[in-house]
């Protein structure tokens, strides 16, 4: 008989828990969706910065980016290049 009970609370728990458990997790955002930020080097300083917190610079229609302003400028003048 107690089994029974049991196994009666537990198939009530599936029955009321698996929906809100599923929508739950559809929820998440998936890795495939979300956009994963890279790395990237600053060509003057040699350190790696966070691309979204880099700063771009575009010239002849290719980005560069650095780790502050100063190493934006310091390339811009020709200093730090390879």
């Amino acid at each position: 008989m107690r089994g029974l009970l049991l196994l009666a609370i537990a198939a009530f728990a599936v029955v009321v828990l698996w929906p809100l458990l599923r929508g739950w997790r559809l929820r998440l955002p998936s890795p495939s969706r979300e956009r994963r930020d890279e790395l990237v080097k600053d060509p003057v300083c040699q350190t790696y910065v966070v691309l979204s917190r880099a700063v771009r610079r575009e010239q002849a229609g290719t980005a560069t980016y650095f780790c502050s302003t100063e190493c934006a400028d310091r390339y811009g003048r020709g200093e730090g290049r390879e």
